[in-house]
């Protein structure tokens, strides 16, 4: 998440409401908030850091993980976007990776019975800023990414969701966004607030080492996307929808909305119909997308590093 997202905040869509015909999704305008429910308030001058809020259960404002041993390497400088003193960081402050390149990205979804069917190149279908960072780019100065984003077969069938008895831990990769790349947990690889920390391009985004261009919080450059239904960000490994929400006034609900997951039940367009039924939802704050499984989540698929539980 760069300073970017202050202008997701701000942005309304309008909803659309289109029924999709049978076996395929179908495309959709842009939406409005998909829920007018109140919000907590959210100062994006003074977010709170989630550096090393793992958990071993279920608990709101972290991040039920199935790792607990984090020891790679990120950004190496805090940015002056980043507060230790009083542990929060300035969204609105937080600079970019620079560049608009077009990666060409493909990514369709079907559903039928059986669930949801996405697939694509493993490429962004919005720009990407330019990676490897190079060292005249500010971001340099604190995160020197030394990857190039590379293409990719992703295919992924998402199960109908059912809500499990109980909660369960996430892994390193989360779920696949309509824009068509993977989302990651809201760690980087030390454990640290990775939105906070690591300098993304001016869509949320980045590369990992092999390549695989993704996302760790909403991105910016999410719009509605043909195909998906009105206010989806992504699906989750359980296939249950990551949704933007707004309310009223155009504000994004915070963590303390929603339950332990980042989660909650109300009305949403899923498979094109009005219905009443649990989903996580973006914030602007800590974990942002997804902090605990609610359904049982899917342990391999073609493009995603997952495995076992989570």
């Amino acid at each position: 998440m760069t300073a970017a997202i202050v202008a997701a905040l701000l942005t309304v869509a309008a909803c659309s409401s289109d029924a999709k015909k049978p076996g395929a999704i179908a495309a959709s305008a842009h939406s409005a908030s998909t829920n007018a429910a109140p919000t907590s308030t959210v100062d994006l001058t003074r977010l709170p850091l989630g550096d090393q809020k793992y958990t071993t259960s279920a608990q709101k404002g972290s991040v039920f993980s199935c790792m607990t041993s984090f020891n790679g390497g990120g950004a190496f400088q805090n940015g002056p976007w980043i507060r230790t003193d009083t542990n929060t960081w300035d969204a609105t402050t937080k600079i970019a990776v620079s560049g608009s390149i077009d990666q060409a990205g493909k990514f369709t979804g079907t559903h039928d019975a059986s669930g949801e069917l996405v697939e694509g190149n493993g490429l962004p279908t919005v720009p990407t800023g330019v990676f490897p960072v190079a060292s005249t780019d500010e971001a340099y100065n604190y995160d020197r990414n030394p990857n190039s984003i590379k293409g990719y077969t992703l295919k992924v069938t998402f199960p109908e969701p059912k809500l499990a008895d109980a909660p369960s831990c996430v892994g390193g990769t989360i779920g696949v966004s309509v824009l068509g790349v993977p989302i990651f947990s809201a760690f980087d690889a030390g454990g640290r607030d990775a939105a906070a920390h690591e300098v993304q391009d001016a869509c949320d985004g980045h590369p990992q080492m092999s390549g695989q261009y993704h996302y760790h919080s909403l991105s910016k450059c999410w719009t509605d996307q043909p195909g998906f239904d009105p206010g989806l960000f992504g699906y989750a490994l359980d296939g249950f929808g990551i949704y933007v929400e707004r309310d009223a006034t155009g504000n994004l609900p915070g963590t303390a909305d929603l339950d332990e997951c980042h989660g909650r039940t109300s009305e949403i367009t899923w498979h094109g119909q009005k219905v009443t039924m649990y989903h996580y939802v973006a914030t602007a704050d800590f974990p942002y997308l997804v902090g605990c499984y609610r359904g049982t989540a899917i342990t391999k698929a073609t493009g995603l590093g997952i495995g076992g539980p989570g």
